[in-house]
């Protein structure tokens, strides 16, 4: 078939790489100049399928009041007339509950570890390198509050198999000897050595040129204005470049994705959360991470990428608003002079982007329901990088007609229908 994928960024790259692999012939749309330059440019650089873990948890709602409080929350709500934010969140506390938290914790770890598991074949089958490293994630408890908390999610990553280790302040210094100055702050840690970094931008761009070399076609600089829909298929795209048509239409726009669906009248539960990132020069090895760690307290992230540290991290709602919020950037750089320090945040490079979120953490992956020839990969979250491989995988297993290697159906749209 002739598949169009709509969305240069880490999801749609994968996307029509697995699909080339299997003799289609594809083409992708991107209103941008090269591939991964939006949400997959900066991010945190984690492919951490044992930290996938959903916003809506018991608690948020109490610990969410707490956060607007101070003035470094890992969360903020800029108020706004929004009826997409306002549906969105409703959702979200819905799922703030035991049962479903269990629920879409293991759908998470599923497609996150089946991703992890396909991005080493890739990286084998093409030695593609991205600043690349296999040495595992901590996540960083400074409260015995959170080290009992972490109790909770050890027992589900038991339950699905994952490999994890609780480790005291000496042998979290162990492994990220950066910390020994920060030992004072810390009380324990969460060790998965399962989980891996790189740069997303680095190995979009690189895939996407091997994906060129295996025949797709990438038409950048196209602004993607609407999909033309029929009774029961999608007849074509229009963009600045013209009518563009295909047998079959992957939908990989993140945020933007429910944005294009609306006039279809397909209602996607995708709603913007605005995330930040500091690039930071390495200038002192032994005050830097060796591989990753997460700070629980500020839910930031300080990824060692070559000579670079990506800090990445906080939750912003606030629409598909791009500024750049100097509030912010003090909550990086506070978490990193905290633990680290070892980089010059004065030559540092401040980016954003949108993580497109579903309300229950859980991407959509499948068909859209409606229309027989469109498919959906979106709603990762912070995780796209993460669940990249996987769901693009996933995704063209099922436009082949092919039997996934995991169960899917619960990733579908159809979880949403009322």
């Amino acid at each position: 078939m002739k598949v169009i994928v709509l969305g240069a960024g880490v999801i749609g790259v994968t996307s029509a790489w697995y699909l080339a692999k299997l003799g289609h012939e594809v083409e992708v749309i991107d209103r941008q100049p090269a591939a991964a330059m939006e949400t997959s440019f900066a991010n945190a650089g984690q492919v951490s399928p044992g930290y996938s873990t959903p916003w809506a948890m018991p608690g948020l709602p109490r610990k969410a009041l707490g956060w607007m409080l101070k003035k470094h929350s890992p969360l903020v709500i800029r108020p706004r007339v929004d009826f997409a934010m306002f549906r969105w969140m409703t959702q979200l506390l819905l799922n703030c509950n035991e049962h479903a938290y269990d629920i879409n914790k293991a759908r998470m770890l599923r497609i996150a570890e089946y991703s992890r598991d396909c991005l080493t074949a890739l990286r084998d089958e093409t030695g593609i390198t991205y600043d690349d490293r296999q040495r595992g994630l901590i996540q960083l408890f400074r409260t015995d509050e959170q080290v009992a908390h972490a109790q909770d999610d050890m027992r589900l990553l038991a339950e699905s198999g994952v490999p994890h280790d609780l480790l005291d302040v000496e042998r979290i210094i162990a492994r990220e000897p950066g910390l020994a100055q920060a030992r004072h702050l810390l009380k324990g840690g969460l060790f998965l050595p399962g989980d891996e970094s790189g740069d997303a931008h680095m190995f979009t761009q690189r895939l996407a040129q091997k994906a060129e070399e295996l025949g797709v076609t990438f038409r950048y600089e196209t602004p993607i204005e609407a999909l033309e829909p029929g009774a029961t298929e999608i007849l074509g795209v229009r963009t600045t470049a013209g009518r563009i048509t295909g047998d079959a239409y992957v939908l990989a726009l993140g945020s933007y994705s429910p944005l294009l669906l609306r006039p279809l009248g397909i209602r996607m539960p995708v709603y913007p959360v605005k995330g930040y990132s500091l690039t930071v020069p390495l200038t002192d090895e032994s005050r830097a991470p060796v591989s990753t760690v997460n700070d629980e307290t500020y839910k930031v992230a300080m990824t060692r990428l070559g000579e670079r540290i990506r800090i990445g991290g906080t939750a912003e709602l606030t629409g598909y608003d791009l500024r750049l919020s100097p509030d912010r950037r003090q909550t990086l750089e506070l978490s990193f002079s905290d633990l680290f320090g070892g980089g010059d945040l004065s030559r540092a490079t401040y980016w954003t982007g949108l993580r497109p979120n579903t309300p229950d953490g859980t991407p959509i992956v499948g068909p859209s329901g409606r229309f027989g020839n469109l498919w959906l990969n979106t709603g990762h979250g912070t995780l796209g990088w993460t669940m990249a491989c996987g769901s693009g995988r996933l995704l063209a297993d099922l436009i082949a007609g092919r039997r996934p290697n995991i169960p899917h159906l619960d990733l579908s749209i159809d979880r949403y229908a009322s």
